[in-house]
């Protein structure tokens, strides 16, 4: 048999332990030394030279997690500890107990399958006493402090306690053998239904044929809220996953929107704004208009008709512009007779050529067209 460091319990086996009958365990009892008292300051440093021999009993019914606990602290108490559990047969534990859950048989391999047991005694006694110890050389026993009473015993463990071969273990809260039975209890309909849809009969679970009918009825009203509340959760998913294609579709559009609203801003000032096409066409037409209506003069020395076109051009240029006051040309000069006409031509035309530029009508500005 291994076992673990010390105050710690030893590693799982394989298999499950033995019983007290098999040959092993019978092996293992003789070849203890049992006139040799150990203390438990000797168990407690190790230095015993043997196996620390702890006695452990009990019913175990629908062994749990609170017997495990118990079980591995017997184990854990000393350094070197091999753990025997007893366990009670269904005759015994009904005469004074009461009826378990499971029968003996299953409470025994329960028991047996605890990594902290090294040997199972089945039939085990409620009540021990000195023949019971020394037959199966146990050293110690481990049981919850509280007084466990017997047919005239308040306490059938304070003879071993007074022996100072009494080691207590503490009881796991909230989990025991009567709880678990209550909460079966406080649920019962539950489980009856259950069974019941799981193919078992109203006569194996001992209810009557109204109660059947009843709790079917019952397990189908279930059902059908369950399908509901399936239904249910199916359509809120259903809806968020809208919800969700709906906000994306939503930012999407928005996105759309916003690239559109600038592409339509830039085109807009491309079109209208301050360098757009629009008044540059404006700005461009204008000139044209100022150019077509407003000609360069002309100068020098023409013939007849230009001058006679240039004094027109004058006239109706004094006409628009009354506020020059320009003196009239010279009268022409008379013909004496002597030939000198020609030059008396010349001086009218220079003269009016002078006029001409001196009265030319002011270059029109790009406001007053406009």
């Amino acid at each position: 048999m291994k076992n673990g460091p010390p105050n710690r319990p030893a590693a799982s086996c394989t298999g499950p332990a033995p019983l007290s009958t098999d040959d092993i365990c019978e092996t293992r009892r003789q070849a203890i030394d049992f006139s040799l008292q150990v203390s438990k300051e000797t168990a407690a440093a190790g230095t015993a030279g043997r196996p620390i021999r702890i006695y452990a009993d009990g019913i175990y019914d629908m062994f749990h997690s609170g017997h495990a606990r118990q079980l591995m602290q017997a184990k854990a108490v000393f350094p070197d500890v091999y753990l025997i559990v007893g366990v009670c047969n269904d005759t015994l534990t009904y005469s004074l107990k009461g009826r378990t859950v499971m029968n003996e048989s299953e409470r025994y391999e329960a028991v047996r399958h605890c990594r902290y047991v090294d040997e199972l005694l089945p039939n085990a006694p409620w009540t021990l006493d000195s023949q019971f110890i020394e037959t199966n050389k146990i050293d110690f026993v481990a049981h919850d402090d509280l007084p466990y009473g017997g047919e005239d015993e308040e306490d059938i463990y304070k003879w071993i306690k007074d022996a100072g071969r009494f080691l207590p273990t503490q009881r796991t809260e909230g989990i025991s053998t009567t709880d678990v039975i209550a909460r079966i209890i406080k649920d019962y309909d539950m489980y009856v239904r259950r069974n019941l849809a799981r193919g078992y009969t109203a006569k194996e679970l001992n209810v009557s044929f109204m109660r059947e009918k009843k709790l079917q009825l019952e397990n189908k009203v279930q059902s059908v809220k369950g399908h509901i509340a399936g239904k249910s959760h199916e359509l809120q998913n259903k809806v968020e996953s809208v919800k969700g294609r709906i906000a994306d579709k939503s930012h999407e559009l928005i996105n759309k929107w916003e690239e559109k609203s600038r592409e339509f801003i830039g085109n807009f000032l491309q079109m209208f704004g301050r360098d757009g096409r629009i008044n540059q066409w404006l700005v461009e037409s204008r000139l044209k208009v100022v150019r077509a209506i407003s000609p360069p003069p002309s100068y020098g020395f023409g013939s007849s008709s230009n001058s006679q076109q240039t004094s027109s051009d004058d006239s109706d240029t004094s006409d628009d512009d009354s506020y020059h006051s320009s003196p009239p040309p010279a009268k022409r000069a008379r013909s004496h007779g002597n030939g000198n006409h020609g030059i008396d031509d010349i001086d009218y035309h220079y003269s009016l050529s002078k006029e001409s530029k001196k009265r030319t009508s002011p270059r029109m500005s790009f406001s007053t067209l406009f």
